[in-house]
């Protein structure tokens, strides 16, 4: 048995803690903060509970591998909540709305554009070609081809093949208009598949059913402990030097930024990863939220993406989580997203008068557009809290506060990048920067690989050991 020890207790670490006991190793884990998950979870505000993380989960199709990984880390013991659709937009007097079943979004797109009704049939064709990949049965399995065209085309490109301005914004608004179209059709085939969905109480229940599985198979998480340094012999890592003493150990996962390498070891990244941060195609990404608490009824359900003449905004209600509420009310929140250099500008300004003073101000213009969009709700809107990429930054030490990696445009093929650092031994990468665009699947299987890879190199070495003798 080696002793693996993780730095980082976020999803890739929870996940490579969980599979190195599985693999019958010893596991501790050490997070910087009180709590573990990462950017998975959440907060309470004046009786409310804010939370930061999952909009929808890939891999909530019992037919999936991704769905067997959820199931080992302990994350869906609750089950999961399956939404009418994942979201809507409206004009005013027309609404459309991405439903779980394919057949009635070709409908409801068509009602909306006959006009477009080519365009509509390939769209359609596209994702049922899609969700071959996402568990479900009766998916085509050699339509690939379908797919082809939609590599080449950002999300912009996409909605500019339809002529009807609503369809136009349906499709353009839901992710980055530069993202790459064929992302936009796989978190489509997904939800649709049934394959992304919503853990049962959020975001950091969800974190903790995951830690609790880590600890109720031996392993050991201490939180609120930060490492300060890996302690390396050449090629070998030795030891983690924590705030409270050292600790020795066999394997070592750094499940953090991807920086944390060259801050904990001195070691460099994997070119490969380098690479990523120059790639045009490649464009990091972070979002600025506002909670308030909602004391009227609702006029939309779920998610609401909303146009307006200051751009494009989300607005998500919790009525599917009646815990985040006092009876009788509810929680809003709105999302706007932000480039690398907006999120850099929040992070350089953060602590200070000035950042202070913009949080007031996106509160206050957040809550003038919404009650534009929704004018009945004017007066029941209550300011709960304000984050911005210098909150992820601070939390998570992420690179420009960013809670995914990176988004990927059009022609731009994701592949996973290995977990090995150059120069080191046992030292390896458990990250969701392995492989753009990141989020909590590509976080978790990275823990997973690493563990594994671990358990290869434990019985190699020891395989050679027994032979020496």
């Amino acid at each position: 048995m080696a002793k693996v020890i993780i730095t980082g207790g976020g999803v890739s670490g929870l996940s490579a803690g969980i599979y190195a006991r599985l693999s019958g190793h010893e596991a501790v884990i050490y997070e910087a903060h009180g709590v573990p998950g990462g950017n998975l979870t959440g907060w309470d505000r004046g009786g409310y509970h804010i939370d930061n993380c999952v909009h929808w989960l890939t891999g909530t199709n019992e037919k999936t591998d991704s769905y067997r990984m959820w199931e080992t880390l302990g994350a869906l013991g609750a089950g999961v909540r399956r939404q009418p659709a994942l979201y809507s937009v409206s004009d005013g007097d027309r609404r459309i709305s991405l439903h779980r079943d394919v057949e009635k979004l070709r409908s409801e797109m068509k009602s909306i554009s006959p006009r477009d009704g080519k365009e509509i049939d390939r769209l359609i064709g596209a994702i049922r070609a899609a969700q071959a990949f996402c568990g479900l049965d009766d998916a085509p399995k050699t339509t690939e081809l379908r797919l082809l065209p939609y590599l080449f085309m950002s999300a912009r490109d996409l909605s500019d093949r339809f002529s009807d301005p609503l369809l136009k914004t349906f499709i353009s608004s839901f992710l980055s208009p530069g993202f790459g179209s064929i992302a936009l059709i796989f978190v489509y085939a997904n939800f649709c598949a049934g394959n992304a969905d919503l853990p049962v109480g959020g975001s950091l229940a969800t974190a903790r059913r995951m830690a609790e599985r880590f600890t109720s198979l031996g392993g050991t998480l201490h939180t609120g402990v930060r490492v300060l340094k890996i302690c390396r012999d050449g090629h070998t890592a030795r030891s983690v030097l924590t705030e409270h003493g050292e600790d020795g150990g066999d394997y070592f996962v750094i499940a953090a930024d991807p920086s944390a390498a060259e801050t904990l070891c001195g070691a460099p990244l994997p070119a490969a990863l380098r690479r990523m941060g120059s790639n045009k195609k490649l464009m990091k990404f972070s979002s600025v939220h506002c909670a308030f608490a909602c004391s009227a009824p609702l006029p939309f359900c779920g998610d609401e993406v909303v146009v307006d003449g200051d751009g494009c905004f989300t607005l998500r209600e919790y009525s599917h989580e009646p815990g985040f509420a006092p009876e009788g009310r509810n929680v809003v929140q709105s999302i706007v997203f932000c480039g690398e250099s907006d999120a850099d500008e929040f992070i350089a300004r953060a602590g200070s008068d000035a950042y202070k003073r913009a949080k007031q101000m996106i509160a206050s213009r957040m809550y003038g557009r919404i009650v534009r969009k929704y004018p009945q709700l004017s007066g029941s809107l209550d300011l709960l809290d304000v984050w911005t990429p210098a909150t992820y930054a601070r939390f998570t030490g992420g690179t420009s506060g960013c809670y995914m990696s990176y988004a990927f445009g059009s022609g731009y093929i994701p592949h996973r990048i290995g977990c090995r650092i150059p120069g080191l031994d046992n030292v390896l990468l458990a990250t969701q920067w392995q492989m753009p665009p990141g989020g909590l699947p590509t976080a978790a299987l990275s823990g997973r690989i690493a563990a594994e890879q671990i358990d290869s190199m434990y019985r190699a070495r020891r395989t050679r050991r027994i032979a020496a003798n």
